[in-house]
């Protein structure tokens, strides 16, 4: 199950209060596991419409894991 709140935390951070093109967004694109900038991701889900929450794997920040779902 997605940690919403922590997600929503990292997302929310990220876009308003911090600069989003240093954040990437690893998700489960059927059996294959995409890497896209966050700006790019909000684009193809469509804010979340079309590539939900729960199908995020990772979100970096520069080089460093800040957020990994929980297994």
């Amino acid at each position: 199950m997605v940690r919403k709140g922590k997600l929503q935390e990292i997302l929310s951070k990220a876009i308003y209060a911090d600069d989003p093109k240093l954040y990437t967004i690893s998700y489960r694109d059927f059996d294959e596991v995409k890497q896209v900038s966050l700006q790019d991701f909000l684009k193809l889900s469509e804010d979340f419409q079309t590539i939900p929450a729960s199908r995020i794997i990772y979100i970096k920040r520069s080089n460093e894991i800040i957020y990994r779902r929980a297994r």
